[in-house]
């Protein structure tokens, strides 16, 4: 029995002495790894702060590009100037661009009069971190726009045909237009993505994703003058959880069916989301007259809206100009939705609002445990329904599609 204990306290001893020498060969290989690191930092380029930067950007990338082993550029704290900038690939191994700056646009409206302010293209393992700030500087932009005197205003950033690919713990702030464009990527994660601009600010979407699949968007906040998130044609899988949206219109799919040729928007999941004072929660919206479409398996669910002029909305009669043919019905097929567990407060009576095209009705939507409660002196909340008929799990309160033909329309958003 001596032998034998003894002979089991050694193999413990054994396992425990391999385990050591694991943990040491693993903090070795990651000592190794960070020491082959190679970090180009924009100051040794000549950069100088409340100067423009955007030469020694993109000479510190040209040397992260050719490196073979994995690259951090760093824009260190402080306030520099940044004008147009221009990011592509291939490169040879992956690229950290660490913003740990405030990074600030020309404030000339018509500086950038092709594509956009900070745009990076055909990389695969790229980060973007740093705990920095994108100004956009866009406030003469949006009068500029508003008294129509601009037409095309670039975005903060574009990411274009990214993979495997990471954005962390950055801030955009007053882009001129949308704040980021997300275009051809696949396998992209926001967390911890910060977008703020005012409410009134024209056509500052957060982030547009289209033709792109498994992108994640998540622990990220949205303040915003128009879409917190919209979602184009060609998506597959977004998925967006813990977000916070407002003041901004809300997360929507679509509009679509504006163009020919628009490929399926399949597998949107919006899940754990709160909206506070937005002009809508979540949204799917087609234009009338349109051409065909496919908008399928799409959930909205776990959602608190508080204070929402539209908190959840069908809308195949988009038409925010009023300039649409309405008498011929969207041809965009909606299927496969799920409305679930979605509670809080409405600043309209049109807590519901699922209106469907009178060509191509809606099919298999379901729609479960709904309280969303009004206040008005118009009286409690109430749904509007066309060419829909859903099905229906648990409570839902206001009863949802019960009095179609009495609900108002509902308010105008764009």
């Amino acid at each position: 029995k001596k032998k034998k204990k003894k002979h089991f306290k050694k193999k413990k001893m054994d396992m425990k002495l391999k385990l050591v020498y694991f943990g040491l060969g693993v903090l070795f290989l990651a000592h190794l790894g960070e020491s082959q690191n190679a970090t180009f930092d924009i100051t040794k380029y000549g950069a100088n702060a409340n100067a423009d930067i955007s030469e020694a950007v993109g000479k510190a990338f040209k040397e992260a590009c050719a490196s073979t082993s994995p690259s951090t550029i760093v824009i260190p704290k402080g306030t520099f100037q940044m004008n147009q900038v221009k990011l592509e690939g291939p490169c040879k191994g992956p690229i950290e661009l660490q913003i740990q700056a405030i990074l600030k646009a020309p404030s000339d409206p018509n500086a950038i009069k092709v594509g956009e302010w900070l745009t990076v293209n055909k990389l695969d393992f790229f980060t973007m971190s740093g705990g920095g700030t994108l100004d956009g500087q866009g406030k003469a932009a949006w009068e500029c726009k508003q008294s129509k005197k601009c037409t095309k205003l670039p975005n903060n950033l574009s990411f274009n045909s990214l993979t495997n690919s990471i954005i962390k713990d950055i801030t955009t702030l007053d882009s001129k237009s949308f704040h980021v464009n997300v275009n051809q990527c696949k396998n992209l994660t926001f967390i911890n993505f910060n977008v703020s601009a005012p409410a009134n600010s024209p056509n500052t979407d957060g982030i547009h994703v289209a033709r792109a699949s498994s992108v994640n968007i998540t622990e990220s906040a949205f303040s915003t003058g128009d879409d917190c998130i919209s979602i184009g044609d060609e998506t597959e899988q977004l998925y967006i959880t813990k977000v916070t949206c407002g003041p901004g219109h809300g997360i929507s799919v679509g509009s679509l069916g504006g163009n020919a040729d628009e490929k399926p928007v399949v597998g949107v999941f919006v899940k754990n989301c709160t909206f506070t004072s937005t002009d809508n929660g979540v949204r799917i919206k087609t234009w009338p007259a349109s051409h065909p479409g496919v908008v399928s398996d799409i959930h909205f669910e776990d959602i608190i809206v508080q204070n929402v002029s539209n908190p959840i909305v069908i809308d195949q009669v988009y038409c925010p100009s009023g300039k649409c043919n309405k008498d011929l019905p969207s041809q965009v097929k909606i299927s496969k939705v799920s409305i679930q567990n979605i509670k809080g407060t409405s600043r309209t009576q049109n807590a519901v609002t699922l209106l469907c095209s009178k060509g191509s009705p809606c099919e298999g939507v379901e729609v479960g445990d709904i309280d969303i409660s009004y206040s008005g002196k118009e009286g409690p909340a109430k749904s509007s329904c066309e060419n829909i008929k859903p099905n229906f799990k648990g409570k839902q309160i206001p009863a949802v599609c019960s009095a179609a033909a009495d609900a108002p329309a509902p308010a105008a958003a764009s």
